[in-house]
């Protein structure tokens, strides 16, 4: 049997995850934790790069994880033009739109420059650089994209990663295949996504960036429309602002002074009644966004599967089970597996299992 050493990159808005797998066993795990005061010295998410590149190589070296006879690094998907589900090599179209930040701008821009960088820098060998199922995998049907004005259209922008790996891990423990399965997915973390999972197709979801569906740890959700666009017109915030209370400064922490679920549950076991009225307010929204997604479905759900480090938190998920539970049988994934999903699809492709695909 072939062996392949992959180092994967995942960063996120105020961390850096890294490991290094021997085929499917882990060898070395870290997650980073980066201060705000840290990241707030930089105008623009990548212009982290290099500061991000650095620590991550301070701690490999640190944790003596063996890279010189790395396979493929593998990193998390960015803000990309929509593309079909798979992984992909990085080449320098996907590098252009990661630093001009074409679609987006958000810390998964960095998975796969970093993963680039590194891959790149062996000069006595050839080591690809791939990302699995970033962000923006679209496939949703076409009723789905409709707004209500033509001026917007509803974009597929979701944990697509994680969704992906959660859907083939239930599947598989039942002898299933994910593609065989209708289910409802449940993402809930910074951001909190909600999509429908149709025969292996995401066929429609929140988007979870910036501003559709449930209000979390760090975003606002959907606001009231007509309330949001006099307050953009009123003079008294400019665009910077504005997007920081839908994205950064909203939801929890606008109402509680922190992000930090856990640290909320424990505000709230220990009976603050305002901190126990937001976080049923989000299981609340969230369950409302369940219901829409059974809808979709037109009822036909094989199991609703809640995931992320929030399915941690017993009165989100309790509050959420009391709600939907009439539609399918709830099932918890708490935390992620988003380092062994990148993992196990740049395996994948090392092995010939699966096509790289071309962005």
């Amino acid at each position: 049997m072939d062996a392949y050493r992959i180092l994967a990159i995942n960063p996120g808005s105020t961390s850096t995850k890294v490991a290094v797998y021997l085929n499917q066993k882990s060898r070395f795990l870290k997650s980073i934790k980066h201060p705000l005061e840290e990241l707030n010295k930089f105008e623009r998410i990548v212009d982290q790069f290099g500061f991000r590149k650095k620590i991550i190589l301070e701690e490999l070296e640190k944790g003596g994880a063996k890279v010189d006879d790395i396979s493929a690094v593998v990193g998390r998907g960015g803000i990309l033009k929509p593309v079909e589900s798979g992984v992909f090599e990085v080449n320098e179209e996907m590098r252009k739109d990661l630093i001009e930040c074409t679609y987006g701008e958000h810390a998964s821009n960095l998975g796969g420059l970093i993963a680039y960088d590194l891959a790149t820098s062996f000069k006595d060998r050839k080591v690809k650089a791939f990302i699995a199922d970033p962000t923006v995998v679209d496939e949703f049907q076409e009723v789905s994209r409709i707004s209500g004005h033509p001026e917007f259209e509803r974009r597929s922008v979701f944990h697509a990663l994680n969704h992906k790996a959660m859907g083939r891990a239930y599947a598989n423990f039942f002898g299933r295949k994910y593609e065989e399965l209708n289910l409802i997915i449940v993402h809930m973390g910074g951001g909190i996504s909600v999509a429908a999972h149709q025969k292996g197709r995401v066929i429609d979801a929140n988007q979870a960036l910036d501003g559709d569906g449930p209000f979390t740890p760090e975003r606002s959700g959907t606001l009231p429309a007509g309330d949001l666009a006099r307050l953009c017109f009123s003079g008294k915030y400019p665009l910077d602002y504005v997007m920081k209370m839908i994205k950064g400064k909203g939801g929890m922490i606008a109402y509680l002074g922190t992000n930090d679920a856990y640290e909320a549950g424990l505000n709230a076991e220990n009976g603050d009644k305002k901190t126990i009225l937001i976080l049923n307010a989000m299981a609340y929204q969230i369950a409302k966004e369940i219901g829409a997604m059974g809808a979709v479905m037109k009822g036909n759900v094989d199991a609703i599967i809640l995931t992320g480090g929030i399915a941690h938190n017993s009165i989100i998920v309790d509050y959420i089970k009391t709600m939907v539970a009439h539609i399918a049988k709830v099932v918890i994934y708490p935390g992620e597996d988003e380092m062994e999903a990148l993992v196990m699809n740049a395996l994948m492709v090392m092995k010939g299992e699966v096509e790289c695909k071309v962005y």
